[in-house]
């Protein structure tokens, strides 16, 4: 999903990047980096450990059912992309390589586009964490009437399903955390994305294994053709991280290490999403729900773990996904309005229109799919490859390099087009 710590010469920046914006944007991607210092101090430990956090998020419940709703043969798909992604990565490095003054993904869209290509960057890294937001709420919603499920609640006289009072209870949970100027606290706390996902996959396999659901689904499908552009836009939402890698790569002490850091990080995650995805497919089989989490049996300690971790980190998570937006709304503002009681406002504004969403679109798995399919293939595909070929203008030489990019970005494009129509399809035919 996001940003880094903007500090670019005079001649890339403009307003709609901030100095705090992007801190911000980086302290939920990797919470333990500080670079705005200006002192390369990450060894090479933590800055696998802050990009295994990077790439480690909520699409770990869904990719069970992915490869449900794709077949087997879409583990392949998720082994392309987690390639394709591995390769954009080092391509954002050999862009950074180009320029020392980069220190973030929009940076890199202005040295390669100018101003049209930074708003074209920052526009889908801000819907995106907006988006990913929406599904914070609708995951919090759906789980917890799960476990606690009530009837229609009579508020101000209007009946709201359990699922929606739920949503619009965690929402007043969360206001107070994007009020906060100060977000250290927060910021440690997002940090349990890798935890987290480990302790979800070992609860989910321990419920399978000691607490008798076993594996008793083999899985029907070979391969789904109708089902594939949702499994590949869900394979492709895991690998969301791409706008976080100029922020690592600055941090490191050794930057020539950073090509292992990501290979390191991707296997470790891929290998983590793979095995999430049979041992849910093996388990419910065709008939696993778009969070797993939804299908595990609620009399076993080892279900309550996985749900519990599910329901916490979204809540711990979700301030540092909308301070950046909101940071970015606010110096839009006029400096005259640029006060405490604004910045509350923005906030509490922000909240309501990702709950008010939340509330008329609760399809959590056709949304993470739409983020995945026009937004994460955008973010960690095509725009690292056209960025690529701009500035090291290797699109002047028709080599093998140039191929394979152009072969990546035509299979990026048909992703996007054909995953972002069936999740809107999917979103509309649900409404």
């Amino acid at each position: 999903m996001d940003g880094g710590d903007s500090n670019l010469s005079h001649n890339l920046n403009i307003p709609l990047i901030q100095d705090q914006t992007q801190r911000c944007h980086e302290r939920n991607k990797n919470p333990q980096t500080d670079s705005s210092n200006g002192y390369a101090t990450t060894s090479f430990l933590n800055t696998c450990f802050n990009g295994l956090n990077a790439l480690s998020g909520v699409g770990i419940l869904s990719v069970p059912y992915a490869l449900a709703t794709g077949g087997w043969l879409s583990l392949a798909l998720l082994f392309s992309i987690a390639a394709a992604a591995f390769y954009t990565g080092l391509l954002i490095k050999r862009c950074m390589d180009k320029n020392s003054n980069i220190r973030t993904y929009p940076d890199i869209g202005e040295l390669a586009f100018g101003k049209t290509g930074r708003l074209i960057v920052s526009v889908s890294m801000y819907t995106e964490l907006y988006l990913v937001s929406i599904g914070f709420l609708i995951l919090e919603g759906d789980n917890l009437s799960n476990m606690f499920p009530i009837g229609e609640v009579q508020i101000a006289g209007l009946a709201i399903s359990g699922k929606q009072f739920f949503v619009i209870m965690v929402a007043l949970i969360i206001l107070p955390t994007v009020w906060l100027d100060n977000l250290s606290l927060l910021s440690y706390l997002s940090a349990s994305g890798v935890f987290a996902s480990a302790v979800i996959i070992l609860s989910i396999t321990w419920t399978a294994t000691v607490d008798g659901v076993g594996f008793h689904h083999k899985g029907s499908t070979l391969v789904n053709w109708n089902g594939l552009p949702t499994a590949v836009s869900l394979y492709a939402f895991c690998y969301c991280a791409h706008p976080v890698f100029p922020t690592l790569y600055n941090s490191m002490t050794n930057k020539h290490q950073f090509s292992n850091v990501l290979l390191v990080c991707f296997i470790i995650t891929t290998v983590g999403y793979a095995s999430m995805a049979v041992i849910g497919y093996l388990m419910f089989g065709d008939e696993v729900e778009s969070q797993i989490t939804l299908n595990l049996p609620l009399d076993k300690v080892s279900s309550k773990l996985a749900i519990y971790t599910t329901l916490v980190n979204p809540i711990s998570k979700f301030a540092l996904m909308a301070t950046p937006i909101t940071n970015a709304l606010k110096d839009l503002l006029p400096r005259t309005h640029k006060n405490r009681l604004t910045s509350i406002l923005v906030s509490t504004v922000l909240v309501m229109s990702t709950t008010i969403v939340a509330l008329a679109v609760p399809f959590f798995g056709s949304l993470m799919s739409l983020v995945g399919a026009f937004l994460s293939v955008t973010a960690s595909i095509l725009l690292p490859c056209l960025c690529y070929l701009k500035i090291s203008g290797t699109y002047r030489k028709f080599g093998g390099e140039t191929v394979a990019i152009i072969m990546i970005i035509m299979a990026a494009i048909v992703m996007a087009i054909s995953g972002t129509y069936v999740s809107l399809m999917e979103i509309v035919q649900h409404l």
